[in-house]
């Protein structure tokens, strides 16, 4: 039987190409794209928000509600400090008997941070959502983000002035735990946060338009007991919370570094 050359050309192409593919190894089917995650929805949440205090308005730092009028004022006990906090902070007084100015660096506008932010002479306002207690201080227009979701503090968060806070509620009382602070914030005076700082918080309304806010900062590396502070805040109503850019205002003059640096000259 003849058999065409065009014909034998066209059987050996096709057994060469079997034999490639039986020696290549098996193609893996691409796997399905990954499924997007279903889109939350925060209505229900909102529900719940009207079991939680009132705390809606503007509320300002009420010294009168810690110290009233006509009562003895103690000087409060400084906190106990470990052997390197001391010696930060002796270190810190010689230079205010030297005459050096000492201000922190929120005289250059930087954001003076937690715990200061909460401790400034300008008003603050809450803001509740589903899952987040957003606060808002005036100062500097800056924004404290709660989280209440039940989410765990970030295992290694970057450092930030107002750290990476989470909280929950236990009844009417707001319970927040603040770490990774930014190494320039002042927890005291001659005293700065390391990566050991823990801040905790618990916010409760003590009496009608009165919020106290406990606070107890540790630090092993400088503190040798828990330092305990406490603020108080007054419900103003008819105050709005107002811009406040830094940037506008006179700055202290600063060194080469950017540090606050009088200059007498």
């Amino acid at each position: 039987m003849r058999v065409s050359m065009r014909a034998l050309v066209f059987v050996g192409a096709v057994m060469i190409l079997a034999l490639a593919q039986s020696a290549s190894p098996a193609k893996t089917q691409s796997a399905p794209p990954a499924k997007a995650p279903a889109k939350k929805d925060y209505r229900a949440g909102y529900s719940r928000l009207a079991k939680l205090p009132d705390w809606s308005g503007t509320w300002a730092p009420d010294w009168s509600t810690l110290f009233p009028r006509g009562t003895p004022r103690a000087r409060p006990a400084g906190p106990q400090l470990t052997p390197e906090g001391q010696k930060l902070l002796d270190a810190y007084r010689a230079g205010q008997k030297e005459g050096k100015n000492l201000q922190t660096l929120n005289a250059n506008c930087l954001p003076p941070g937690m715990p200061s932010i909460m401790r400034m002479p300008y008003p603050i306002e809450f803001v509740f959502s589903p899952e987040r207690v957003t606060l808002i201080a005036e100062t500097d227009s800056q924004v404290r983000r709660i989280f209440t979701d039940g989410r765990p503090l970030p295992d290694d968060p970057d450092p930030t002035f107002n750290g990476s806070s989470i909280g929950h509620w236990e009844g009417n009382v707001l319970v927040v735990e603040t770490i990774a602070l930014n190494a320039k914030n002042d927890l005291m005076s001659g005293l700065k946060a390391t990566d050991k700082t823990r801040i905790v918080e618990r916010f409760h309304e003590d009496k009608p338009g009165v919020i106290i806010v406990d606070t107890t900062i540790t630090d092993p590396t400088l503190f040798a007991q828990p330092y305990v502070l406490k603020q108080a805040y007054a419900r103003k109503p008819g105050w709005a919370i107002r811009e406040y850019v830094c940037e506008e205002n006179n700055h202290d003059k600063a060194d080469e570094f950017g540090r606050p640096s009088m200059d007498l000259n």
